[in-house]
């Protein structure tokens, strides 16, 4: 298993917004998150990646994460966070290259940036462009891309598809399988649950810091319950 999270808590304060919960994701697998708002889902991620504090384990390849941002990126582990939080005085091109500050060998960077290209081709049109600047969806496509400049094993992505047209969040989900296909496993939280348990090898439903449901995406999509609470569909 790649990534254990065993007996995880997280509160801020007197109120507690992980409740002790234990999940697992598999090399090259897609896992997803779903739940309503304030479920704890970006808490789980912030815990992963260092960003807050917690109590309980985090395993990577059977060894316990750091619990500092920048440890967990050398780890092998990135976040892509909510809000995209691109640096909007910076062009496309240096935004990338920031993605890359742990990486110190100039010609893999440089082959980064090419894969990101490839993977994004308007990137390549914009990289002189200042990010500020970009569409919503020009900004997500960066976010990820500088996500990927570590060379990550696992790309965390913290509501990706958040206030972008349906068109462009069914290329993004197919992108999503397009780097998943790459090698890079990926803990998807995602509002859009009919999308984000689509494409979910496995997947987890939270509820007040409670893992409530898990299986299959595919089994959690057909799901009465799962349809009526989290895809606005009759559970008859």
């Amino acid at each position: 298993m790649l990534l254990e999270i065993d007996n995880l808590a997280v509160s801020y304060g007197k109120m507690a917004a992980l409740h002790g919960i234990s999940l697992k994701v598999e090399e090259c697998s897609i896992t997803s998150i779903i739940g309503a708002n304030g479920a704890g889902k970006s808490t789980l991620l912030n815990a992963i990646s260092g960003v807050i504090k917690y109590t309980g384990r985090i395993a990577l390849d059977g060894k316990q994460l750091p619990q500092t941002p920048h440890e967990v990126v050398k780890a092998g582990i990135v976040q892509v966070p909510e809000g995209r939080r691109v640096f909007s005085a910076l062009t496309v091109e240096e935004n990338l290259t920031m993605g890359a500050y742990t990486v110190k060998n100039r010609e893999v960077i440089q082959s980064r940036l090419s894969q990101a290209f490839e993977l994004f081709p308007i990137l390549a049109e914009r990289r002189r462009q200042l990010a500020g600047t970009l569409s919503g969806g020009e900004q997500q496509m960066l976010a990820i891309s500088r996500g990927l400049m570590s060379g990550p094993r696992v790309l965390l992505l913290d509501e990706p598809s958040m206030g972008l047209a349906p068109r462009l969040v069914k290329s993004l989900f197919g992108l999503f399988q397009k780097i998943n296909q790459q090698g890079v496993t990926i803990v998807l939280v995602e509002q859009n649950a009919k999308q984000a348990l689509a494409i979910a090898g496995h997947a987890y439903v939270l509820e007040v810091g409670n893992i409530v449901f898990q299986g299959a995406g595919v089994h959690l999509l057909e799901d009465p319950v799962i349809r009526k609470a989290y895809l606005g569909a009759s559970s008859e």
